[in-house]
C-alpha cells in the first residue's frame, strides 16, 4: 500500500481537533484488499545517466518487452522515461513484475507511485533583505525551478515589465495549454502520470489552487501593492525579484506523484535552473534512493544545483522532519514580527483576543450569543454533544440565524455559514495557545479554552446574552522569530548524526482558489495569509537565488554553508527542543553574501557518507555513472562529512565523545586571520 507525498501548508490544520477524535475510528473500518495482478504506476531508478550515446528509452522500453512479453504492451506500460539528467523510467505493472524488474542489472530501486502532498508582505524586510539590497543584474541569470500547483501566469507578480529575453543558458519550453509564459515565467511544464483530475484541476501549468503562485512569487515575484481584504497593506515582493521562474506543475487536487516529481527534477536539471524550490514531503521516512526528492536533488547537486524543501508540518513532534538529506536545504517555519489578533467582547464588557485572521467588520454591532450545543439540528440526528463543536450539517438553521455561536472546537466555519449565522466564537481544548492564524468565511475568533470557559459561563448565567468580533488587528510580535509549533523537528530518522534545518508569511493567491480555510468560500482575492513550512521554503530558496546571483560559480554546499553559518542564533529559552526546532537559526541572506569561510563538499565527500551509511560500491557507481567504491571506507559514523553544524547522537549509557573532521573554504578576504571560539555546557569538554 503506498504511503502519501504532501505539499506542507497548514489549511487543513482547522479540523485537526475533530479529527484526531474520528480517526482511530476511521482507522479501524479499513479494509486492505490485494489486487496482486492489477497494474500499478511504479518508479524504476537505475542511477547517473549512461555516458555511453544510448537511447535511454529504447532501454526502458526493451526491459518492459523482457518482463510483459510484447512490445506494445511495453508501450501501453511505461509513462515516464527518465534520462535527460538521470536513469530511470515510471510505468504501469503488477507486485509480480515489479519484482522480476527489480531483480534486473542495473535496477537501484523500485517503488510503487506515491502521492505526496504539500507542506502548505513583511517577510523578506524582517529578514533584512530590504529593497535596497535586491535587483542587482546578475539576478537576471538566476533561474528558480519550483516543483509545485504551476503558477497563475497573469498575477502582477509575474509581470515582465523591464525583463530583457532568457538567459542563453535556458534550454527549457513552454507548455502553452490554457498557459503563456513570459521573460519573467520562462519555462513552464505539467505532469500528471495518472491522467486524473479532479475539482477543477486544469490539464496545464496553470494554478488553480494557489500554493505554486504562492510559493514562486514568494522566491521571486515582482513588487506589487497587496493586502488581503484590507488587512497588512504594502508592498508585496519576492526574495530576488530581478530572477526568473521554471514552473514545473507535479501537484493536483489528489495530491503530487512521485513518479511525476522525479520527471520534474530530470527536466529541470536538464533545462538550466539555477535553484530547485520544493514545498512538498512525505509523511514518513524513505530510504535516500527510494524518495524521489532526495533522489531528485541528488542529481541536481552533481549539475551545480541547490535544491531548497520544507521540513513538513507534523511538529511539535520529534522525529518528524522531512528531506532530511545532507545534499539539499531543509527549511523550517519560524515567526515572523507581526501577529494577527481578533478582539471580541461580550455583552457584560468582557474583552477577550484571539489569534485570528479576520477581515469582516461588524462596526461594533452586538448580535445575540448562543453556545453551539443549544443548536443541534436534531432531525438529522444531531445532538448538543456533537452540536457544540459546530460542524458541517449539524447544526439548526432555525436558530443560528443571525446569531454569533460559541463553538467548542476549530472548525472552517462552514457549520455556521451555512446555518446564516452572523460569527463565530470557537476554543479548542486542543489549541491552547495558537503560535499560527486562519482566515474564516465568516467573523471569526479564536481564543483560549480557559477564556472559553469564562464565554461559556456568561452565556448560560445571561438572559439574553450578547457578543461582537471586531476587525483584525496587526500586532507588533516581540517575540518574534520562533519556530511555530506545526514546523517539524528532527533529528533526521535516517543519519541523525546529520543536524538539518533552517529558519506567518504572506502569499500569493489565484482567482480559482479558496480564499479562507472554508474551501467553499466564493470570495475571490489575489492575496491570502498562510501559514506552513511551503510558505518558509521559498524564502530560503530565494536567499539561495540571492547568494547564486552574487557567486555564480558556488557550489551548492558553499551556498547552504553560507546561509547556515550566518543565520541569526534563536533563543533557546523559548524553544524547549532547541536546535531540533529551529536548526542552524533564522536565515540572513544579507550576511550570507559574505559568510568568510564555507564548509564545502563535493559529490566525492557525499558518496563516502553514503559508504558510510552502509550503502554498497555497485549501488553507488549505478547512482554515479563512474568508478566510485566504498572499498576503504567503513561504514560507521556520519562525522567526517564536510558539514556545516556537528551533530552528536549518542543512546542512554553510551559515552559522549566523537573525533569530527572538517574542512573550511577561505571566501573572505585574501588575507583573513579566524579564530575559533567555543560556547558548551560545563560537563563538556571540547578541543
Amino acid at each position: 500500500m503506498g504511503h502519501q507525498i504532501t505539499s506542507q501548508s497548514s489549511l487543513t490544520m482547522a479540523k485537526a481537533g475533530i479529527f484526531s477524535l474520528l480517526y482511530p475510528l476511521l482507522l479501524s473500518a479499513l479494509v486492505l484488499n490485494c489486487h496482486c495482478q492489477e497494474r500499478k504506476l511504479h518508479v524504476v531508478y537505475m542511477g547517473g545517466r549512461p555516458q555511453e550515446d544510448v537511447s535511454v528509452a529504447a532501454k526502458h522500453h526493451s526491459m518492459l518487452h523482457r518482463v510483459l512479453g510484447s512490445a506494445t504492451a511495453a508501450k501501453d506500460s511505461l509513462v515516464h522515461s527518465y534520462g535527460r539528467s538521470f536513469n530511470g523510467f515510471a510505468a504501469k505493472l503488477t507486485l509480480e513484475e515489479a519484482t522480476r524488474i527489480s531483480e534486473m542489472e542495473g535496477v537501484i530501486s523500485v517503488n510503487p507511485n506515491r502521492i505526496f502532498k504539500h507542506h502548505t508582505t513583511r517577510s523578506w524586510d524582517f529578514m533584512n533583505l530590504t529593497t535596497d539590497k535586491v535587483g542587482g543584474p546578475q539576478e537576471s541569470d538566476v533561474v528558480i525551478g519550483l516543483l509545485d500547483t504551476g503558477v497563475w501566469p497573469e498575477h502582477p507578480s509575474f509581470n515582465d515589465s523591464g525583463f530583457g529575453p532568457p538567459p542563453a543558458k535556458w534550454k527549457g519550453t513552454c507548455m502553452t495549454t490554457n498557459f503563456t509564459c513570459n521573460n519573467k515565467i520562462i519555462g513552464a511544464r505539467y505532469y500528471n502520470s495518472d491522467n486524473s483530475y479532479y475539482f477543477g484541476d486544469i490539464p496545464s501549468p496553470r494554478d488553480t489552487e494557489g500554493h505554486g503562485t504562492h510559493t514562486a512569487s514568494t522566491a521571486s515575484g515582482v513588487e506589487v501593492e497587496a493586502s488581503y481584504f484590507g488587512l497588512a497593506k504594502g508592498i508585496a515582493r519576492g526574495g530576488v525579484p530581478k530572477s526568473r521562474i521554471a514552473v514545473y506543475k507535479v501537484c493536483w487536487a489528489f495530491g503530487c506523484s512521485s513518479a511525476d516529481i522525479l520527471k520534474a527534477f530530470d527536466d529541470a536539471i536538464a533545462d538550466g535552473v539555477d535553484i530547485i524550490s520544493v514545498s512538498l514531503g512525505s509523511d514518513w521516512p524513505d530510504d535516500y534512493f527510494d524518495d524521489p526528492i532526495a533522489i531528485g536533488s541528488f542529481h541536481a547537486m552533481r549539475n551545480g544545483i541547490l535544491t531548497s524543501n520544507s521540513a513538513g508540518n507534523s511538529g511539535p513532534f520529534p522525529v518528524t522532519v522531512s528531506n532530511y538529506a545532507p545534499w539539499s536545504l531543509t527549511v523550517a517555519a519560524s515567526t515572523i514580527d507581526r501577529k494577527f489578533v481578533a478582539r471580541m467582547q461580550l455583552g457584560n464588557g468582557q474583552m477577550f483576543t484571539g489569534i485570528t485572521i479576520n477581515t469582516f467588520d461588524l462596526n461594533g454591532t452586538s448580535y445575540p450569543l448562543i453556545w453551539g450545543g443549544d443548536a443541534a439540528n436534531y432531525t438529522i440526528g444531531s445532538s448538543p454533544d456533537i452540536a457544540k463543536y459546530c460542524i458541517t450539517g449539524a447544526m439548526s438553521s432555525d436558530v443560528v440565524a443571525g446569531k454569533i455561536v460559541f463553538c467548542e472546537a476549530l472548525w472552517d466555519g462552514s457549520g455556521i455559514l451555512l446555518a446564516n449565522g452572523v460569527g463565530t466564537i470557537m476554543a479548542d481544548v486542543l489549541v491552547e495557545n495558537p503560535d499560527y492564524a486562519f482566515s474564516w468565511p465568516l467573523p471569526a475568533t479564536l481564543i483560549s479554552p480557559e477564556d472559553g470557559k469564562i464565554v461559556l459561563e456568561y452565556i448560560k448565567s445571561t438572559e439574553n446574552p450578547t457578543a461582537t468580533i471586531f476587525y483584525s488587528d496587526a500586532w507588533k510580535d516581540a517575540m518574534a522569530p520562533t519556530v511555530v509549533s506545526f514546523s517539524s523537528r528532527g533529528p533526521s530518522p535516517i543519519s541523525p548524526d546529520i543536524l538539518k534545518l533552517l529558519v506567518w508569511i504572506f502569499c500569493w493567491l489565484v482567482p480559482l482558489s479558496p480564499s479562507s480555510v472554508y474551501y467553499d468560500d466564493e470570495r475571490s482575492t489575489l492575496f491570502n495569509i498562510i501559514s506552513g513550512t511551503s510558505m518558509s521554503c521559498p524564502h530560503a530558496s530565494g536567499a539561495a537565488a540571492y547568494v547564486k546571483a552574487l557567486h555564480p560559480n558556488w557550489s551548492p554546499a558553499a551556498i547552504k554553508s553560507a546561509l547556515m553559518t550566518t543565520a541569526y542564533v534563536m533563543d533557546p529559552r523559548k524553544h524547549e527542543d532547541l536546535e531540533f526546532a529551529y536548526g542552524s537559526g533564522q536565515i540572513n541572506p544579507v550576511a550570507a553574501r559574505d559568510p568568510g569561510l564555507v564548509f564545502d563538499a563535493s559529490e566525492a565527500d557525499y558518496i563516502n557518507f553514503l559508504c558510510k551509511q552502509g550503502y554498497n560500491t555497485t549501488t553507488l557507481r549505478l547512482v554515479t555513472g563512474d568508478n566510485s567504491t566504498c572499498a576503504s571506507t567503513t561504514p560507521g559514523r556520519a562525522w567526517d562529512l564536510n558539514y556545516p553544524s556537528f551533530s552528536l547522537y549518542v543512546e542512554d549509557g553510551q559515552p559522549i565523545t566523537a573525533t569530527f573532521t572538517r574542512t573550511v573554504t577561505n571566501v573572505g578576504a585574501a588575507n583573513s586571520t579566524y579564530k575559533a571560539s567555543l560556547y558548551m555546557p560545563a560537563l563538556i569538554s571540547v578541543t
